[in-house]
């Protein structure tokens, strides 16, 4: 099997599920206890957490291990809007977030919440212009996606954060879930993002394992009520293999990094003249400007599970846009933000490349790819 749908999931590192397992084994404990084995196993938690907080460049006690990026992302939406509603109710984001940002929103809006939707150029960036005239006094969160998990466009995060701070006493929220491990992501010196979401499973770590982390100490109401763990604001028992794990996989994504990002872009670049070759048969969504681990593109009057199916008989895994949405009959916000001409809207592939893709998985879609084009027109 030929697996290019790592922004979906990815596949462990077999480090990360061994470090797993003897955590589990060997420290076992609640981290909360004061017994011996539990001090043990809370030195090892305060060990991952510091390793998490040196590679996004902030302090230890910034750092708090979530389920998820669904998580991460619902934490800082609720956390930040229902902790400063003293300084107003009012919401910035953009039309083309993940599900997990958009319906966190659309539930605070429910509750009397003002919500801005940016909209997105033909490549899929916001205005920073508009988003100047967006902001106002009472403008309490700004949540903008780094790197957008359908078609992989990069959002001016930077240029973003310095007009937020500049103009407004928002907090700037970053969903980094899918370009944490595939480019370069930290906090920094008064300037860009104020909250960072991550996911373990985007960055060969594993299922359940998240985090949401500050550049500073801010304002942010619990999300989970108890007895007090992670510094009050995620009460319930720490999954210590889960933080260990995650701490590793992050560790071993900040490594690879330099070779990661140059095979991306080789492949990217490749699979992009490939997919030109085909002429107007082939709608590109994503462009060389974004993430180069992400290319979507649309065939001509084709539905995307047609096209996925033919590829699969031929070992090649692949999806349609997000897999959190894929399941759905819906045409994807995404590509309808894009303004995707209508014979194109139904036909949109995803490949995307972790870790482990390699160069013979790159040569074997192009050949499958071709035979499935030809198969489909009757040749």
């Amino acid at each position: 099997m030929i697996y290019l749908d790592n922004s979906a999931t990815t596949k462990p590192y077999k480090e990360v599920l061994n470090t797993f397992i003897q955590v589990n084994e060997s420290f076992y404990a609640n981290p909360a206890s004061i017994h011996e084995a539990g001090v043990e196993s809370n030195t090892l938690l305060d060990r991952a957490r510091a390793q998490i907080a040196k590679i996004l460049r902030t302090d230890d006690q910034q750092v708090l291990f979530t389920a998820g990026g669904t998580e991460s992302n619902n934490f800082a939406i609720f956390g930040i809007s229902k902790a400063n509603t003293h300084k107003g109710k009012h919401i910035i984001t953009t039309e083309i977030e993940h599900a997990s940002v958009l319906e966190s929103i659309r539930a605070l809006q429910a509750d009397g919440y003002e919500v801005d939707y940016l909209s997105v150029d033909s490549e899929g960036i916001i205005s920073l212009q508009e988003l100047n005239e967006k902001l106002r006094k009472d403008t309490v969160l700004v949540s903008i996606m780094h790197v957008n998990n359908e078609m992989g466009a990069i959002q001016p995060i930077e240029d973003a954060a310095k007009i937020i701070h500049a103009n407004s006493r928002a907090a700037f929220h970053v969903d980094a879930v899918q370009s944490f491990g595939k480019m370069p992501v930290f906090f920094q010196d008064n300037a860009g993002p104020d909250i960072i979401s991550i996911s373990g499973h985007k960055i060969h770590g594993l299922k359940g394992s998240g985090v949401i982390a500050f550049r500073k100490k801010m304002n942010i109401a619990p999300l989970l009520l108890g007895g007090g763990q992670e510094y009050g604001l995620r009460s319930g028992t720490v999954a210590v293999p889960q933080a260990v794990a995650l701490a590793k996989a992050a560790r071993m994504a900040v490594e690879n990094l330099g070779q990661s990002m140059e095979n991306y872009k080789k492949w990217k670049s490749e699979l992009f003249d490939f997919l030109l070759s085909f002429g107007n048969s082939i709608h590109l969504l994503s462009t060389l400007n974004g993430a180069a681990h992400i290319l979507s593109f649309s065939v001509k009057d084709l539905k995307g599970e047609i096209l996925i199916n033919a590829l699969q008989k031929r070992g090649i895994i692949v999806s349609t846009s997000s897999a959190c949405s894929s399941k759905q009959k819906k045409t994807s916000h995404v590509v309808l933000a894009l303004n995707t001409p209508p014979n194109f809207v139904n036909g949109v592939i995803r490949l995307s490349f972790g870790a482990l893709t390699t160069d013979k998985d790159i040569q074997q879609f192009k050949i499958a790819f071709t035979e499935v084009m030809k198969e489909l027109k009757g040749e």
